[in-house]
């Protein structure tokens, strides 16, 4: 286990993030909320690179609720085959656009319960909505930021909820509206699962890793 990072070398670990990369945004291709609020739906157990393949035809046909209710189920279902999980991806997504059509004029609502309540969407799916189309500072631990905060030190924990609570314990206020996407980034490129780059890692210097070679200085 990586020892906790000081709080010298986590803002040390931001800025270096920052600098790399001052305006980081999601790989999810998308030209509205609904739009980014389907993709990330379908983001589950999937890529991004997979997720977009998959709506730049979607959204061509149906962008939005009524759009997607006029598709239906079995007709969302022939545009995202390729995705895993993609029946109950399907049938939350039908679900998720009547309660918005209902209950929320067809806009995608701003807070986090009101998110939390449609189908489909969980704690992760509501950071990522309210991040990026909301600026709030939210972080979704995924599977790439749950491993580089107990890889580096910056944040342990065994389960999703205790990695982002301690996350938004020691992030730097000035870096929170970021770190997200700089995490997600960092995970998916550099702190790979297997093989971590860690010649090319702008934070090794900062990095607890007890597995990790010795930097050139």
């Amino acid at each position: 286990m990586s020892k906790p990072l000081s709080k010298t070398k986590i803002r040390k670990f931001f800025e270096h993030l920052q600098a790399a990369n001052p305006e980081p945004e999601t790989e999810l291709r998308y030209n509205s909320p609904f739009e980014l609020l389907v993709a990330v739906i379908l983001s589950a157990q999937s890529t991004d690179v997979g997720v977009n393949k998959a709506t730049d035809k979607l959204f061509a046909v149906a962008n939005t609720p009524a759009g997607m209710l006029q598709l239906g189920e079995e007709g969302l279902k022939r545009y995202i085959s390729s995705l895993g999980l993609y029946n109950n991806k399907a049938r939350n997504i039908i679900a998720a656009c009547e309660i918005l059509q209902r209950d929320f004029n067809g806009e995608v609502p701003r807070e986090r319960k009101a998110l939390e309540s449609l189908p489909g969407v969980g704690r992760k799916t509501a950071n990522v909505v309210l991040n990026v189309l909301f600026d709030q500072p939210t972080v979704a631990v995924d599977t790439h930021i749950f491993r580089v905060a107990n890889r580096t030190g910056l944040a342990s924990g065994k389960t999703p909820r205790q990695v982002e609570d301690g996350l938004m314990r020691v992030i730097p206020k000035a870096y929170l509206r970021h770190a997200h996407h700089w995490l997600v980034l960092h995970g998916r490129y550099i702190c790979t699962a297997r093989k971590p780059k860690c010649a090319e890692c702008p934070v090794i210097h900062e990095c607890n890793w007890p597995e990790k070679p010795l930097p050139i200085r």
